[in-house]
């Protein structure tokens, strides 16, 4: 009785994530929902005692595959559009075939459960073999193998699928280190920009950077350039800034006493 109820309510959820994520305009969605397919999945395969599968169902699908999936989204971007341009000539006719080809599988699928005797159970059918996984593996490779074949090219293929999503037609060349260089020095800021995960406003050293905080890191400003700039009145615009500044210009050197040699 638990097993009946338990499978209807997955069944109804896995289907209506299916359908979710078929007719998703977000990707990112799409994404979840076929998590929580794979994920009604696992459950299935451990009530009908088969731990190894639900075990696999999780950390391969449910975690390589949909890493995989959430990788190529950020690279591509949670709200880019999708592009109607064929990057790969002739992918929308091997689409087809493909779609053409599962649609076939799914009506034998359908067919072999409808027209099967009754099953005898999991437990009866991996007795004779010493149980779960060397019953798997005795299928795998011997009366399935060809299936298993195929599901390892479907890997591959959602690995290609991946690169292609990824894939943008360049609609300029890209620049060279030499243009770059040029537009740096056409727009009159020839320095480069500050490294990534600094809290520096620029790369000029008489300019204070900033703490996490938002307050002004002394430490970072030359003592004698903010002396300078004190003196010439180069000072920022800011008065948080322009402070640092002259809190650093007033501070005097600190020397360390020397060891006297005889």
């Amino acid at each position: 009785m638990g097993e009946t109820i338990t499978f209807w309510v997955l069944a109804v959820v896995s289907v209506g994530a299916a359908l979710g994520m078929i007719f998703s305009r977000k990707a990112v969605y799409s994404a979840l929902l076929l998590g929580g397919v794979m994920l009604c999945l696992a459950v299935l395969y451990a009530v009908q005692e088969a731990p190894f599968l639900a075990a696999v169902q999780i950390i391969v699908y449910t975690g390589a595959i949909m890493m995989l999936f959430l990788f190529v989204l950020m690279l591509v971007g949670v709200d880019s559009s999708d592009s109607l341009v064929e990057t790969l000539k002739g992918q929308r006719f091997w689409a087809g075939l493909a779609g053409v080809g599962f649609a076939v599988l799914v009506i034998l699928a359908i067919g072999n459960a409808l027209f099967v005797p009754e099953p005898v159970g999991m437990a009866a059918a991996t007795e004779q073999a010493g149980g779960n996984v060397p019953a798997l593996a005795r299928l795998v490779f011997t009366r399935y193998v060809f299936a298993f074949e195929v599901t390892s090219a479907l890997l591959i293929t959602a690995a290609l699928g991946a690169m292609v999503l990824a894939h943008r037609e360049k609609a300029e060349p890209k620049a060279s280190q030499k243009d770059l260089s040029r537009a740096r020095f056409a727009e009159g800021d020839p320095s480069p920009l500050p490294a990534p995960g600094t809290y520096a406003r620029n790369n000029a050293i008489d300019m204070p950077a900033l703490l996490p905080d938002g307050s002004v890191a002394e430490l970072s400003v030359n003592r004698h350039l903010a002396r300078y700039d004190v003196e010439q009145g180069h000072l920022p615009d800011d008065p948080k800034l322009a402070e640092g500044i002259k809190h650093v210009a007033e501070e005097e050197p600190v020397t360390e006493p020397r060891e006297v040699t005889k």
